[in-house]
């Protein structure tokens, strides 16, 4: 059969329970053969028979369970639906630029100015918020005194379950429509059992926390997207191209064909990936490869886009298009590592699809069974079977994860750790190994001195006061730390040069003198055995050596490194503390991360790694510990192995937008100490949850067993839903105390919360 493939926009495809309607609405067409949804970037894609069935067809069908649908690509079409951006307008609710595959369209750069954004923020959140203000008054109302099934109380209940429960009551409707009986179909059971014992004020509350817990897993989504977009914008649009006359033409990148020869000047960012053809340079390569001190370029060396130019002008040969870059590569990794994480499918979701169907079959049964079977009066029955439905009524098994995972979330963010949804607060108890990268992660991020040897007689004060006035005219993050490990008076600096890759030169107090690297002091003739086993002796602790020389004679070597944090040995000994291991992912060279790795304490080190490397290695990790493994990085070479580790840490202030945005979890102190923290908190957390989920069900049970033997009565209904649920928030409550106790203790128990 002819296969064909369409891609579609769905704006409302935001969570597992609508991937769960598209799979049985879709799938079950005739002809269609398989359906993929990516949450995150909103697409389904149908693989179907393109004679059987059409792809408006399939988008009528999207469209008769509620969704709207805008095909992205279809058969013939090129990969591009035809009008998909000929109205130039986005799919209702779908991120900007979600149909262009990520990128802007131009819809995208008319905003509205500060008065429509927050009139149309009060339009998205104000029914929201109202309703969490009715339901917090019908609370209020009712333990003032006033009789819950008042006709106050019952108004103000009603308007915030339409206020902010439509969405959750139009999706009930259309899972029981599409014989799905998921969380929303559970909800509505709730509201519906809520109302049958008077419960009003409760089911109001339940409906609201029910909506919030939606709406912070919809917000964490779309920083995901958003994240993508950031990636993107790293890259340049344009370079400028040589042309045949010897000219120079600035054009789209997108346009500029492999093997074409590009200019990029000091402080401009690449475009594309190419291979240097002339010119000399030194080359920020942190945002890709994640390497802390910039990287020095000449003819026949590899440079990559969104790179930034530190300081001569480069001239490369592309080797790739803009959609075949090393940045291209981790854009399109983010978004199948992220899609390949759905969102997980919530408990009560799958207790929903066996709980549900057999309370409602049973209480039916015990309807009219008695009735029809064996002559029983018929009303008796009635009223067991609904108080059977109203101790069924699941809020405190509802209330009780949202109650349970907004206090661990507030209790973490008064700790400086902000997570990004539940579900990674749930599954930091799973940790078994965690990567951690190195650069601005277990180190500062930034180089600075560590060692002034003199040779030769001279005086470190002197080595260090010569290279400074030199360096003081250079931008060179090694030469920044030099200047700033000086504190003294800096020479007077006559005939100064820039030496391309090598150093810089000069001339003080009338003599010759330059700052290099060991290559430019072998140029010079200068290194003799001495100095050759300095530089060694530093180069083998990963150091970065710097040459501090006169015309003929070597006066010192200084070495520079970036340097642990303070916090990185007392988190890292903490998670050992709690049996998880480490590994250190790194874009230096391997010695480099070797004596990082051993002088804080890490089990295992990986050096040269590219962002590939890093993905491989978390993949590697994933198929021998299953899903419990921990990434730690602040780069945007950190990205992909983020996004598919099972939580993703970012170090945040000194972390990119891109990696902030693409892990899971934010340390905002830029303290490590955060991590263990936070698996701490995920286990008393996972405690909480547990004790909550058997508190529910237990009790439903207990009173199961009464109304079945015939001593169950609507007032024990009350009992068992509002007892049940006062005992399940007040546990949960228990997390907005919690606290740790030092730092260093926090591998035992001394360090943890009695709660």
């Amino acid at each position: 059969m002819p296969t064909a493939t369409t891609i579609f926009i769905i704006a409302q495809l935001d969570c597992a329970a609508e991937e769960q309607v598209l799979q049985k609405a879709v799938g079950g067409m005739a002809g269609v053969a398989l359906v993929e949804c990516n949450v995150v970037t909103r697409r389904m894609t149908v693989t179907h028979d393109a004679a059987a069935v059409t792809g408006e067809a399939i988008a009528a069908r999207v469209r008769s369970v509620g969704m709207t649908p805008t095909i992205i690509a279809a058969p013939g079409t090129g990969g591009a639906a035809a009008g998909a951006h000929g109205s130039g307008a986005h799919a209702e609710g779908s991120p900007a630029g979600a149909d262009c595959g990520g990128a802007a369209c131009a819809t995208d750069a008319a905003r509205v100015g500060p008065v429509d954004d927050a009139r149309s923020w009060w339009i998205k959140y104000g029914p929201f918020i109202l309703s969490g203000v009715l339901a917090a008054g019908a609370e209020a109302a009712y333990f003032a005194g006033v009789k819950e099934t008042s006709w106050p109380i019952i108004a103000m209940s009603l308007a915030s379950m339409l206020l902010g429960g439509r969405d959750t009551f139009f999706k009930g409707w259309i899972a029981l429509k599409t014989f799905t009986l998921n969380i929303n179909f559970l909800m509505c059971v709730a509201v519906i059992g809520g109302m049958f014992i008077g419960a009003w004020p409760e089911i109001a509350l339940v409906v609201f926390l029910f909506g919030l817990a939606e709406l912070i897993e919809k917000k964490a989504l779309d920083r995901a997207r958003d994240s993508v977009r950031g990636l993107m914008a790293m890259a340049p649009d344009e370079a400028s191209i040589k042309q045949p006359d010897g000219s120079w033409r600035t054009t789209d990148a997108g346009a500029v064909p492999v093997g074409a020869v590009v200019q990029v000047k000091p402080g401009e960012r690449l475009a594309l990936d190419g291979v240097v053809v002339a010119g000399e340079s030194s080359v920020n390569q942190a945002p890709v490869t994640g390497e802390s001190v910039p990287v020095d370029k000449k003819v026949g060396d590899k440079v990559f886009a969104g790179t930034i130019n530190e300081s001569g002008v480069l001239e490369f040969k592309t080797t790739g298009g803009k959609d075949q870059t090393t940045l291209a590569k981790i854009i399109r990794t983010v978004q199948e590592a992220q899609g390949s994480r759905a969102p997980t499918q919530r408990f009560v979701d799958n207790f929903a699809r066996v709980y549900t169907p057999i309370v409602c079959v049973v209480a039916v049964l015990v309807a009219v069974v008695p009735w029809l079977a064996f002559g029983q009066p018929f009303y008796p029955w009635l009223y067991k079977a609904l108080v059977l439905l109203v101790i069924a009524c699941p809020c405190a098994l509802v209330i009780s994860t949202p109650v349970t995972v907004v206090s661990g979330l507030t209790a973490a963010a008064k700790r400086g750790i902000l997570i990004k949804g539940g579900v990674h607060l749930e599954n930091g108890r799973k940790l078994k190994v965690v990567a951690l990268d190195k650069t601005g992660t277990i180190t500062e991020g930034k180089p600075r001195v560590t060692d002034v040897q003199p040779i030769g007689g001279a005086s470190k004060d002197e080595v260090l006061r010569i290279a400074a006035s030199l360096d003081a005219l250079s931008q060179h993050p090694v030469a920044l730390a030099v200047v700033a490990a000086w504190s003294g008076e800096r020479a007077s600096v006559e005939a100064f040069k820039s030496l391309t890759g090598r150093g810089v030169e000069g001339r003080i107090d009338g003599a010759a003198y330059f700052v290099g690297n060991h290559r430019l002091a072998e140029e010079r003739q200068v290194c003799s055995p001495e100095v050759e086993a300095v530089l060694a002796g530093f180069e083998v602790q990963g150091k970065t050596t710097v040459v501090v020389a006169s015309a003929s004679t070597v006066l010192g070597v200084i070495a520079v490194a970036d340097t642990p944090r303070e916090s990185s040995v007392e988190a890292i000994k903490s998670l050992h503390d709690m049996g998880i291991k480490t590994l250190m992912l790194s874009g230096d060279n391997q010695s480099t991360a070797s004596a990082i790795a051993k002088t804080v304490g890490i089990d295992e080190a990986r050096g040269g790694m590219l962002p590939e490397d890093k993905l491989a290695e978390i993949e590697r990790l994933t198929k021998e510990h299953g899903d419990a493994i921990g990434m730690v990085g602040d780069g945007v070479n950190d990205a992909p192995a983020l996004a598919k580790s099972t939580i993703g840490f970012a170090m945040g202030a000194a972390g990119t937008d891109t990696a902030l945005e693409t892990a899971d979890v934010a340390l905002m102190q830029d303290d490590l100490r955060g991590l263990p923290e936070f698996v701490l908190l995920s286990r008393r957390t996972g405690a909480i949850l547990t004790q909550n989920i058997a508190l529910a069900v237990g009790i439903k049970v207990v009173f199961f067993a009464l109304t079945l033997g015939g001593w169950g009565t609507m007032w024990m209904a009350v009992i068992a839903d509002v007892g049940a649920s006062l005992l399940v928030v007040g546990n949960g409550l228990r997390l907005l105390g919690w606290r740790t106790g030092p730092v260093a203790t926090l591998g035992s128990n001394k360090g943890r919360s009695p709660a």
